[in-house]
């Protein structure tokens, strides 16, 4: 309806003797939104968590436009970065497997169980004949340090790391060393670093233990001279 000067007034309202009573706009309004708050008219809303979701995914969906208006090529364009991106990722990890833990003092080779280093032979070989290859890596790296703590190569020492004896043993037996190395890199990464060992990393680590067992160490003052 509308009033003088062509401005909108607010809806009349008969009253009981049909005369018309003006209610300002804002009662109006008021009285409308309780009436639309009523629980009639939310039966069919959606709950907190699927408000919740629409809510996500409406910022995903703007987040991807936006994105994809500045990429060349858009959201095609957009798509093919994404894909390289995760291929370089997924690559990444097949080839360097999970972050390494840097081995430190806490990183004991040996556990609470004193064992010969015959026991941990026997115990790598049962490993390695049920292919448990990380297992049979671990056991045999035991039993090299232990011969060389029962040949007096090497002082019994309790939370001695496998850096630390291979490093020990190497200057005792230089010609060794770069193996020795290696073969304490091969108890950390599956022991600390979440690598998988195969039968080569075994069998090189057997060849070893082998091998240390016919070697004869330097006398004093030779190894003096080598770690020199």
């Amino acid at each position: 309806m509308l009033g003088t000067g062509g401005t909108t007034a607010a809806p009349l309202i008969l009253a009981g003797d049909d005369v018309p009573v003006d209610v300002p706009r804002v009662p109006a309004r008021e009285a409308a939104e309780r009436e639309l708050s009523g629980p009639m008219y939310h039966e069919n809303d959606p709950n907190l968590l699927q408000r919740a979701l629409n809510r996500f995914w409406e910022w995903v969906n703007d987040l991807f436009d936006s994105a994809s208006g500045g990429t060349p090529g858009g959201t095609l364009g957009l798509l093919v970065i994404v894909l390289v991106v995760i291929a370089l990722v997924a690559a990444l990890w097949w080839r360097l497997g999970k972050p390494q833990r840097t081995a430190d003092s806490s990183d004991s080779l040996f556990d609470d169980r004193p064992r010969s280093a015959s026991a941990h032979r026997a115990a790598a070989e049962k490993h390695a004949a049920a292919d448990r290859w990380n297992q049979a890596v671990q056991e045999r790296m035991r039993a090299v340090v232990r011969s060389l703590e029962e040949r007096a190569l090497l002082d019994p020492r309790p939370g001695r790391t496998a850096d630390e004896a291979a490093a020990e043993a190497g200057r005792q037996l230089p010609e060794h060393a770069d193996e020795l190395r290696a073969a304490a890199r091969a108890f950390d990464d599956v022991t600390y670093g979440g690598r998988t060992a195969d039968r080569s990393a075994y069998e090189r680590l057997r060849k070893l233990d082998l091998a240390l067992e016919r070697t004869k160490p330097l006398t004093a003052g030779a190894a003096q001279g080598a770690a020199e």
